[in-house]
């Protein structure tokens, strides 16, 4: 039951705020429905945590530690983002940046974004998965072209090409495994069950699941932000509204990088090779070494972030391309934590480009004077992503790294320059947007900022101690990888 609540909330939201989003009392309602959403995914996780892996749905949905500890912090961030947007949007809105149209076309895209994630992330149906991952894109856009200027309107029309064209790499390589498992599994959506292909995944044709691979890491991927597939991720972030940002780094990219896992664990049990791996790898640790160089190069406080999560993203896949039990265990945490730390990042980024009026760093100068909760929010979440002990994100680095010591030492001096060099860009840019001289006054209002503190409580707590529950939870999700 509590399976059905988790998607129809979401979808019934997008319907209601659809019809009424325009209401002064819609960011409510929108915070509302998504933390039934989240009460549906904690209870959901309970009960997955407790029982085991479920087939629900007539074997249309399927539900193991990995895709629930997603659900979990998908919905938790979501949660979080509706919280953060409602006083944000009214002040765009006061601002004379949206009209009560746009906003209603927010609110409902919003709700409808969230269910088509939680699709992906819950389907059985690797043809679902997809269209699942296409209705995000379509939402996406509408979120990312809501000011309608000019450069808002390019980066939507960016987004939606080339993840269009990365997701059309994703169908023909959904065709080839349901082409690789016909002749295993016979006609229908049973040849696109992902419980029935891990079951048979060792006598699948080779050559077909590694070309298929091929196609799906490359479109898959282009959703994720990998280089050279990321050039509509900066666009996106930095001309969409803030909680679109917020959502985009801490949700999207990892949906995206679960279906590419899903598609992992069929390779390596066809293929009995590396080759999955290696492709991961390489793409990741390309990732990271260009996303560190480009973010030198920012002017824009959120291109400049969303430059950071292409990097954070790159390490992730490079640790879930290593495998092993650390490894996996390594990826899971650091996905955990860059949502949680990004997000939190984004919302006090959010605040701060609304009061100093301008989203170029040059123009930001001494937050800790005009807001110290926006100062104090924006230097803690940067300390925490750049990877400063005891935040939690210093400790999912430090077991990839260490892993790749061992496993990949060649791979180690590009990951350690690449992290010097995001280390240096990041902290001399927001360092005087934080501390600063400025001749602006104290702020009039108090922005509501208890979702940035929150996630960073959370980051700096799993940081010194994580809960056994929780390290058992990430081992079985490891384990379920390979690991």
């Amino acid at each position: 039951m509590e399976f059905y609540w988790l998607l129809g909330i979401p979808l019934v939201g997008s319907l209601m705020l659809a019809a009424m989003g325009s209401h002064r009392r819609a960011p409510e309602v929108n915070a509302a429905f998504s933390f039934a959403t989240f009460l549906a995914a904690a209870w959901l996780t309970a009960r997955i945590v407790a029982e085991g892996p479920r087939v629900v749905g007539a074997a249309w949905f399927f539900i193991d530690s990995f895709n629930v500890f997603l659900v979990a912090l998908t919905a938790f961030v979501a949660f979080t983002t509706a919280l953060f947007s409602r006083p944000y949007m009214r002040i765009e809105q006061e601002h004379g940046k949206l009209t009560p149209q746009r906003l209603r076309m927010f609110h409902a895209s919003y709700q409808l974004f969230i269910f088509a994630m939680l699709l992906a992330l819950t389907t059985n149906n690797m043809g679902i998965l997809w269209v699942a991952m296409e209705g995000a894109t379509l939402a996406t856009v509408l979120l990312v072209s809501l000011y309608r200027t000019p450069a808002s309107l390019e980066a939507a029309w960016k987004y939606f090409i080339l993840c269009g064209v990365g997701i059309a790499q994703a169908l023909f390589g959904t065709i080839l495994l349901y082409f690789a498992a016909e002749k295993l599994l016979g006609e229908g959506g049973m040849a696109l069950s992902w419980v029935h292909l891990n079951e048979v995944k060792t006598d699948l044709d080779p050559v077909v699941l590694q070309l298929a691979f091929v196609f799906l890491l490359v479109g898959y991927g282009t959703k994720v932000g990998l280089a050279p597939l990321h050039n509509w991720l900066p666009d996106a972030h930095a001309e969409g509204p803030t909680p679109v940002s917020a959502v985009l780094s801490g949700l999207l990219l990892n949906v995206a990088l679960y279906a590419v896992m899903r598609c992992k664990v069929l390779v390596d049990g066809a293929l009995g090779t590396e080759l999955a791996g290696n492709l991961m790898m390489g793409f990741g640790l390309l990732s990271v070494v260009v996303a560190a160089f480009l973010i030198k190069r920012q002017t824009d406080v959120k291109r400049m972030f969303a430059y950071s999560s292409i990097e954070h993203m790159g390490l992730v896949t490079f640790a879930f391309g290593m495998g092993g039990a650390v490894a996996s265990f390594a990826g899971l945490l650091h996905m955990t934590m860059h949502s949680l730390t990004k997000s939190a990042i984004f919302f006090a980024v959010g605040h701060a480009t609304q009061s100093a009026g301008t989203q170029v760093m040059d123009g930001i100068r001494g937050l800790i004077k005009t807001n110290p909760t926006i100062g104090w929010g924006l230097m803690l979440g940067t300390l925490a992503i750049l990877g400063m002990p005891p935040f939690g994100v210093f400790a999912s680095e430090f077991l990839i790294i260490t892993t790749a010591m061992h496993e990949h030492p060649w791979a180690t001096p590009f990951l350690l320059t690449a992290l010097g060099v995001a280390f240096a860009a990041i902290f001399g840019r927001v360092q005087p947007m934080v501390f600063g001289e400025t001749e602006l006054k104290r702020l009039p209002y108090q922005p509501a900022l208890a979702p940035v503190f929150i996630h960073l409580v959370l980051v700096l707590m799993l940081g010194l101690f994580i809960p056994p529950y929780l390290a058992d939870w990430y081992r079985q999700a490891a384990q379920l990888l390979g690991g």
